[in-house]
């Protein structure tokens, strides 16, 4: 291996390792897995593994229970191929006792298995497991005996072995081989304690999803049902969400499997003296005494079992087999309920609601859980009364000073939610004035919001000024109450926020409001400049801005101002996308060039009167077009940076620019075919000037300026540039200006510099 190549090795390695780094590019994998195979058919496996000890650190480091992105595991798994392909490293593997080895080995015996069944005609009869083939014999006898075992490793991988069968398999012989290992199966859950629940769990929802299996017939029913009465609530729940996904399901079984996953929250609401609801919903056959059990007998246990409840009721509202009827009242007061005991304000009625309170209090993940699942309810509403509690316990949790910054993240989400819910009526988008008295009470508390001394605090009450003007700017009511308040001065003074991602959100927040005529009122009115003051502002930072976050953000905002026709936009155009380009083209961002480059194509668009359909996002635009752009589009497109721009960001050393450069001079190839009939380049009278440019172009030297070019130039130029091949390039590989393992390491490393900027932006 090269000697650089080896001092970067270590490095991509723990880059790999970490699953808060991402690989930018997917072929980076392939390409470095190409390369490992080049580098073993010359050296020996085994002493590239020992001499680079990082290799096996990752391997082992992958393959633990984490947050591995799959595309790292699938890497990790194939690169273990490679290097076990010669006898010595396969043997220096082979003594790892790691999850991958054990995962690989079920998988092998799998696809053996099945392998070993495929011998028998088509439609003949399904021996019974007595007469399978010899090899499928052995493997079952070697699952059922470890399903005998008394050590839970082997008993975890028998089931695995037994879950990955059911789950690719859907022959009928698996129905065989269910009628003989199910008994075993059974006898598992007679143990005390019961081994590897989870595996359990998952082996019963693999069976129940097979297409090939007579559930009736094999006793599966009544085995889900027995197993979810024996497990405890933390560990039914799962299975009992696993059991309503299911689409066969009975309807006895999917109403005990609802009532296992309900019951965390109807202690909740006896503890507090609240209604448990109509019976069968929230008070159904589980053993509520040990649900409160559980709820009791720690901090940790009563937190882990109401977040899981919270999750999966989150998750089952949005599923087809949602149950009917969804009990939205008794779940509203629930979710109020616990947010109430985690902010102290919670009245309870009994000892066990008194030790919730003190369990729950300040709890930051419950609040999270129930803040998002309260956001989910807010598509069921409910009568007044409760929807005025809802707004009540959202106002409260804005407003304490105690409430955490991710937790205010997730109360600003769901009072958007339901403030997006609360209309007059089903086809009406405004506000109720419900609503509307909540924002008058919402806002000062937002004001304050925007002062924090917490950037995050801040960035989020941005964030959520910015959805609720783009949602009801137009509204009379909302736009009187907004102007009534220190909001829109505030949100602009943030434009010079000293945190980065709180410029990024304010840019986006005046935007809006400038869009929608709510900006700040100028200072000097009678001033001209003062109300271009804005425009100017974003100017400065697009050109000055040390981060690239507020530099996206203005060209985000730049890019709908113009597609919406912005009065300080309309005013002079031409200056506009001069001045943005201009300044883009020096952005050493490259999310920035691709945002100016879909500038430039709204401006294209607007500019040859395309239909809306080309851009989803312009409005505005005339229905009728013109066979071909008129003379002067084609005097303003040389006259303006737009073309120039383009053409030198088509070798743009990051590939994205470069492929949306191509996909712009297509278009705009395109679009003026018909123009100048079809002069090849001798033909043109600026021959000699477009020649010295190709020639400029094919060696690479894009910093070069075009120079003033005629619009029969501009169009042999476009007519000149293989495109079609430029593009068919880009979408092959990223390395189209330098190919080496070197280099490519360098590449997936420089990644994370890129996303170590981003690291604080996960609040």
């Amino acid at each position: 291996m090269d000697p650089e190549c080896s001092r970067l090795l270590p490095a991509l390695c723990a880059v790999l390792a970490d699953p808060r780094q991402l690989v930018a590019d997917d072929t980076c994998l392939e390409k470095l897995l190409d390369w490992f195979k080049t580098v073993t058919e010359t050296e020996s496996s085994l002493q590239l593994l020992q001499d680079h000890p990082c290799l096996m650190e990752l391997l082992s480091h992958v393959l633990k229970p984490q947050d591995v992105s799959p595309r790292v595991l699938s890497f990790a798994l194939r690169l273990v191929g490679i290097f076990a392909a010669q006898e010595d490293c396969f043997q220096y593997l082979q003594g790892d006792p790691s999850l991958f080895v054990a995962s690989a080995a079920s998988q092998l015996l799998v696809h053996v298995l099945a392998l070993a069944m495929q011998g028998g005609a088509s439609g003949s009869p399904i021996p019974e497991a007595a007469a399978w083939p010899v090899c499928a014999q052995k493997i079952v006898n070697h699952v059922e005996e470890s399903l005998h075992s008394k050590a839970t490793p082997q008993v975890t991988q028998a089931l695995n072995v037994l879950t990955t069968t059911f789950g690719r398999c859907y022959n009928p012989w698996t129905g065989v081989l269910w009628e003989r290992l199910s008994p075993p199966v059974a006898c598992l859950f007679e143990r005390d304690p019961i081994p590897a629940v989870h595996s359990l769990m998952d082996l019963l929802l693999s069976v129940a999803r097979s297409p090939v299996l007579n559930f009736s017939a094999c006793g599966l029913w009544e085995m889900l049902a027995q197993t979810l009465s024996r497990l405890s609530p933390t560990q039914a729940g799962p299975l009992a969400l696993g059991t309503l996904k299911l689409q066969h399901c009975p309807q006895e079984l999917r109403i005990q499997a609802f009532s296992v996953l309900l019951q965390p929250l109807t202690c909740i609401l006896k503890a507090t003296t609240q209604a448990p609801g109509p019976p069968g919903l929230l008070d159904g056959a589980a053993d509520s005494s040990l649900t409160v059990d559980t709820l009791l007998s720690s901090k940790s246990t009563c937190v882990g079992l109401l977040c899981q409840t919270l999750a999966h009721l989150e998750e089952l509202q949005m599923l087809p087999q949602c149950p009917t009827p969804w009990p939205q009242v008794p779940l509203l007061e629930a979710a109020v309920t616990i947010l109430r005991l985690c902010d102290g304000s919670a009245d309870p009625s009994s000892s066990v609601g008194g030790r919730l309170c003190g369990t729950l209090g300040g709890c930051v993940r419950v609040q999270r859980a129930a803040l998002d699942f309260l956001g989910t309810l807010s598509q069921g509403m409910g009568p007044l009364e409760l929807v005025l509690e809802v707004f009540a316990v959202l106002l409260k949790t804005l407003e304490s000073p105690e409430s955490s910054p991710t937790v205010l993240k997730k109360a600003f989400q769901a009072t958007l939610r339901w403030l997006q819910n609360s209309h007059k009526t089903p086809n009406c988008s405004d506000l109720s004035a419900d609503a509307l008295l909540f924002l008058e009470e919402l806002f000062p508390i937002l004001q304050k919001r925007l002062c924090s001394p917490c950037w995050e605090v801040r960035d989020s009450a941005l964030e959520f000024l910015t959805h609720l003007i783009r949602h009801w700017g137009g509204q009379a009511d909302f736009r009187e109450a907004l102007r009534s308040s220190e909001v829109p001065t505030l949100a602009c003074q943030l434009l010079q926020d000293p945190e980065s991602y709180v410029r990024a959100s304010a840019v986006g927040a005046a935007g809006q409001l400038s869009s929608r005529g709510l900006q700040a009122t100028p200072t000097s009115p009678e001033n001209p400049q003062a109300q271009q003051g804005l425009l100017m502002d974003l100017m400065h930072i697009l050109s000055t801005d040390s981060e690239g976050f507020p530099r996206r953000a203005v060209l985000r905002v730049f890019t709908e101002w113009l597609r919406d026709g912005h009065a300080d936009v309309v005013q002079d155009t031409e200056w506009f996308v001069a001045t943005v380009l201009q300044a883009v083209s020096r952005d050493l961002d490259w999310e920035v060039r691709v945002q100016g480059l879909e500038l430039a194509q709204v401006f294209l668009i607007q500019a040859m009167g395309q239909p809306s359909l080309l851009c989803p996002y312009t409005v505005g635009l005339p229905e009728a077009t013109s066979p071909s752009p008129h003379p002067e589009f084609l005097q303003t497109l040389c006259r303006l940076p737009v073309f120039e721009f383009a053409f030198c960001a088509l070798l743009d050393c990051d590939r994205p620019v470069a492929q949306k450069a191509c996909d712009l001079l297509l278009f705009l190839r395109d679009k003026t075919s018909s123009c100048s009939g079809t002069q090849e380049v001798g033909d043109n009278p600026s021959s000699a000037s477009v020649e010295a440019v190709l020639q400029r172009w094919r060696e690479g030297e894009q910093g070069q300026p075009l120079g003033d070019l005629e619009p029969e130039a501009m169009l042999a130029i476009l007519r000149s540039l293989d495109l079609e091949g430029l593009q068919d390039k880009l979408a092959k590989s990223s390395d189209h200006v330098e190919k080496s393992p070197q280099s490519l390491l360098q590449d997936m490393l420089a990644t994370v510099g890129i996303l170590e900027e981003n690291e604080a932006d996960c609040y």
